[in-house]
């Protein structure tokens, strides 16, 4: 069992004892020192909305009727996505939000995603306010007279599925003139839901979706989180429907993966940079990714004339670098697409307006399109780790064997080899240490990682 307290929410498993799962006491404890320091501002509005996980129900109760003991107006849209209650955070002018969601975890997990006013997650420094207040029992609940109400709202996906359609860079009419096909794993969450409904409103007929895991039941077919080895499936049934494109979502449909019409994968960090290669045609301007994503985006930035530039990662990270250097597109490698004339978080939906317009209007197939850009190789490892490992001894003897390489100590370690990278960090979401290399030869990326997973197994 597990409870992690970061800059990403609150995340553990269902099941198990107080301090040491995502308990009901735990879920109470965590909402009412959000709620407090949100209410604070003196505007009582919070946005609540979850995934479609076993879980979500119970946890969104506990969470709703906590919010209410502080007096709070909640605004509870049920099943949504992270970047839907993000946009309706905004639309309620709200004092901030809670996504109820463990974005890629396994189906055991769940969690609180924390919003600000602006519909980005909150601080590091907010965060920890909170979390003091929660492990020291600062609340003060209102007085019954006080207490708060609550109010569903079911037009939240209409909203937000508008907001693609009408977005300046989405071409609608050159989606539904291309007349795609297109296969979608909605994984058994709100995909399910959201993404037909878009395709739909970008012009596609009934029979030109075929939606894979569509039942939101939260009993995931596969493993959520959208790698090329948990989506045979998907590339299976592309090739079978003689589709386009694959479209795969994680549950809370942040995070965007695509398969071409021959089955291969797109690449999860090709999703950001053909969205980037789309924007940047239509406007100049700068790009930001985190430090653990693909080099190709820096490549397609400089061809375009624009500066990429690298963030620590963690989209609250990838958000105050976006607006430090005024950046038209960003994201994380691992699909996240952030369009901030749209909205400053990361955002499947309007990620999938942007690749069908850019597939549309250049008439190319998905798999001409990743042909266009550089072949890198990214090598995705982990660790897990015990209690107890002291991690800032472990960088530091890496950093010292390495200290002849440029070094980034931004997030966790980042050591340079030539044209070759490969980041050390310990995960905002699992007990585990990330080791993600890139080479333009996959097995070069492989042997950097393996390199690497030997010098911390050592260090350890």
């Amino acid at each position: 069992m597990a409870l992690i307290k970061s800059i990403s929410g609150i995340r553990g498993t269902i099941g198990g004892k107080p301090g040491e799962s995502l308990s009901p006491i735990d879920v109470v404890k965590y909402t009412a020192a959000f709620g407090q320091w949100a209410v604070s501002s003196g505007n009582k509005k919070i946005v609540i909305g979850r995934d479609g996980r076993m879980s979500g129900p119970t946890i969104a109760h506990l969470v709703g009727q906590t919010l209410l003991a502080l007096g709070a107006e909640v605004i509870d849209l049920g099943l949504s996505t992270t970047p839907t209650v993000e946009m309706e955070v905004v639309r309620e002018k709200a004092a901030g939000g809670i996504i109820i969601t463990a974005s890629h975890n396994p189906k055991e997990w769940n969690a609180l995603k924390l919003l600000n006013d602006k519909g980005e997650f909150i601080s590091a420094e907010v965060g920890a306010n909170i979390l003091n207040d929660a492990e020291n029992n600062q609340i003060d609940f209102a007085h019954v007279d006080k207490m708060g109400k609550i109010l569903y709202r079911d037009d939240h996906a209409e909203y937000h599925l508008e907001s693609v359609v009408n977005y300046p860079l989405v071409n609608k009419k050159a989606i539904e003139k291309r007349k795609f096909k297109i296969v979608v794993d909605a994984i058994n969450s709100t995909g399910a839901i959201f993404v037909p409904a878009l395709l739909k409103k970008l012009g596609l007929e009934e029979d030109q979706i075929i939606v894979l895991n569509g039942e939101v039941n939260g009993k995931f077919a596969h493993n959520p989180e959208p790698l090329p080895q948990h989506l045979n499936q998907l590339s299976a049934e592309v090739v079978n429907q003689k589709a386009d494109l694959g479209i795969s979502v994680d549950p809370d449909v942040d995070r965007l993966v695509l398969v071409c019409e021959d089955g291969s994968m797109f690449g999860e960090e090709y999703t950001l940079v053909a969205v980037a290669d789309y924007v940047l045609s239509k406007k100049k301007g700068n790009t930001v990714s985190n430090l653990s994503s693909s080099r190709a985006l820096k490549d397609v930035t400089e061809k375009h004339g624009g500066q990429y530039h690298p963030a620590a990662v963690g989209e609250v990270n990838v958000v105050a670098k976006m607006k430090e250097v005024n950046a038209v597109i960003g994201g994380e490698g691992n699909g996240g697409i952030i369009v901030p004339d749209f909205h400053y978080g990361r955002d499947a939906l309007i990620g999938i307006a942007l690749v069908l317009t850019h597939l549309a209007e250049s008439k190319k197939t998905a798999k001409q399109v990743r042909s266009s850009y550089p072949d890198y190789f990214i090598s995705k490892n982990k660790i897990e780790l015990e209690n107890g490992i002291n991690l800032d001894e472990i960088f530091s003897k890496i950093q010292h064997k390495y200290k002849s390489n440029p070094l980034n100590t931004i997030d966790g370690l980042r050591i340079e080899f030539d044209n070759d990278w490969v980041h050390l960090r310990a995960s905002n979401t699992e007990p585990i240490i990330r080791i993600i290399a890139e080479s333009n030869f996959e097995t070069t990326a492989n042997n950097i990682a393996n390199k690497l997973i030997k010098d911390i197994q050592e260090s350890i």
